[in-house]
């Protein structure tokens, strides 16, 4: 048994939360909602520090670098009452130069942002990209087992926050293309559900293919990464692409696209409403 702080329980955290309690670890969480701090039926405590102290583990999962600042470096932050050799797990996604900044306060930090959504978290089969030295990694990753279908260690801290940006990178590039070809079957009159089943055992098959196809063809978007936090998470990639040189000119248009679908009042939307703002 660990005894581990859960800092943030969210639509994420909270079913992570569920996971490490029922593995036989000793949780104690705190969200700045306390209510739903409380709908977790754990422990909870009233500010990061009284949860950080004395455990083994720290673990958080926020909303931006806002958030994870005030949570381990601000007033009542976790940093002060955390053990030195304690964990420190961030699956927030956030950016790269916040998690090398909380590396340099804490001798054994992770920044582990996650991939896999709602669903993920609720059934423990999230993907977990992982910076930090060897060392935290050997501590983080028994822990965050009870939560993960994968745990890739890429390198030193602000790795993982930098492989989070390529992950989205990617389903932006495939989700613009999705939606295209989407609007395209639709303007010559297919059947969709045959069009999928033609396509979907070939090279342009993909997650958001086969999970996404038919909910966007019905023009239901109502699932669990908002464009909202795609909009963030695009941003932080842009950003990150001016310090190390990367051309993103494809992720840089999908984020005005995602712009125009905020306006369309999308922006709670699943990251599949992109097609809303593509003519039938």
């Amino acid at each position: 048994m660990t005894r581990i702080a859960f800092i943030g329980t969210g639509v994420m955290g909270a079913p992570m939360a569920g996971h490490l309690a029922r593995a036989g670890h000793d949780v104690t969480v705190y969200n700045r909602t306390r209510a739903k701090a409380e709908a977790t039926g754990l422990k909870v405590a009233d500010t990061p520090a009284e949860a950080a102290r004395d455990k083994d583990a720290v673990i958080t999962c926020v909303g931006n670098d806002d958030d994870l600042d005030a949570v381990t470096l601000g007033p009542d932050g976790a940093f002060a009452a955390m053990r030195e050799d304690a964990v420190f797990i961030d699956h927030t996604t956030v950016s790269a130069g916040i998690a090398r900044r909380l590396a340099e306060a804490r001798a054994l930090p992770v920044d582990a942002p996650v991939s896999g959504g709602q669903a993920g978290a609720e059934n423990g089969k999230l993907s977990i990209m992982c910076g930090g030295t060897p060392e935290a990694m050997a501590l983080a990753e028994p822990i965050m087992s009870a939560y993960a279908a994968r745990i890739v260690h890429v390198g030193a801290a602000g790795a993982g926050q930098t492989t989070k940006m390529v992950n989205q990178i990617a389903i932006a590039g495939v989700l613009q293309g999705l939606s295209e070809a989407l609007r395209f079957a639709q303007a010559s009159e297919l059947d969709l559900a045959k069009v999928f089943e033609a396509i979907s055992g070939g090279a342009a098959q993909s997650w958001q293919m086969v999970n996404r196809w038919e909910s966007m063809g019905q023009d239901r978007f109502d699932f669990g990464f908002a464009v909202d936090w795609m909009r963030k998470d695009l941003g932080l990639a842009l950003d990150e692409a001016k310090t190390n040189g990367a051309v993103l000119p494809v992720a840089a248009l999908v984020d005005q696209f995602y712009a125009e679908v905020q306006k369309m009042g999308g922006a709670r939307q699943d990251t599949s409403a992109l097609v809303r703002r593509l003519a039938k």
